[in-house]
């Protein structure tokens, strides 16, 4: 499955006002690793950053005056994530603002054409952890990502922490090592079987008793009624 996690910044923060994207950072992840394949682009939009936006971002509008417009990059964008699976947080944000610049500039598609899946990190960790913060500062915190402390927000750097946190929040593998880095793993990123020999292994097989087998299937009984039916192992026994 391939995966492309995306954020975006903005002029302000309601499209139907007029609001335009500025910022599109995206970067793919296959097999729940980073792969080294991204997307980044600065956009020049079609009314000035607002004061309060510039704040949090710190994209000003000077910086932004040499910068392709939408319409430019369009299809570049759309050629990179189309049919993968998006990953964002306060995806309805993101998503209205890409819909939005979609039909301002002639485009027939939407984004739930280009990409039919997507997965909101806000909704997963307000599931998980109800009543809390959960933002992606406060998510770093809670996940001890500390070597993404930063001042100002930016699209292409808020994907990268996204990818990490959206692995936290997932469970499993929650190394970013690029695809095929390392020992042991493929081009493509995928673990290597290694052979074992077999002829020095004396394992042995150690039966349960009644007992521990009751207690044991009313744990797994347990563990289902605390995961609302998601408990693997009780599957897997059925």
């Amino acid at each position: 499955m391939r995966q492309i996690i995306l954020d975006t910044e903005t002029t302000g923060i309601d499209p139907a006002e007029g609001h335009n994207i500025i910022e599109i950072g995206c970067v793919e992840m296959q097999l729940r690793r980073i792969t080294q394949n991204h997307y980044h682009q600065y956009i020049k939009p079609d009314r000035d950053v607002e004061a309060e936006a510039i704040e949090v971002h710190g994209i000003t509008n000077e910086f932004l005056a040499d910068k392709p417009k939408f319409a430019t990059v369009a299809d570049e964008f759309i050629e990179f994530v189309r049919g993968a699976e998006l990953i964002i947080h306060n995806a309805a944000f993101d998503i209205g603002f890409l819909n939005a610049e979609l039909e301002r500039n002639g485009y027939a598609e939407r984004m739930e054409d280009i990409c039919p899946k997507v997965t909101d990190t806000l909704l997963l960790a307000r599931k998980k952890f109800p009543g809390q913060k959960n933002n992606l500062d406060a998510l770093c915190r809670r996940y001890g990502i500390e070597h993404f402390d930063r001042d100002l927000h930016g699209a292409l750097l808020d994907s990268k922490i996204l990818a990490e946190v959206y692995l936290h929040l997932t469970g499993g593998q929650t190394a970013l090592a690029l695809g095929g880095e390392g020992e042991g793993y493929d081009e493509d990123g995928v673990s290597k079987p290694r052979p074992v020999d077999t002829s020095a292994l004396h394992l042995p097989v150690i039966a349960p008793s009644d007992e521990e087998l009751k207690n044991h299937h009313a744990f797994l009984e347990l563990l289902d009624k605390k995961s609302n039916g998601q408990c693997v192992w009780k599957k897997l026994h059925a």
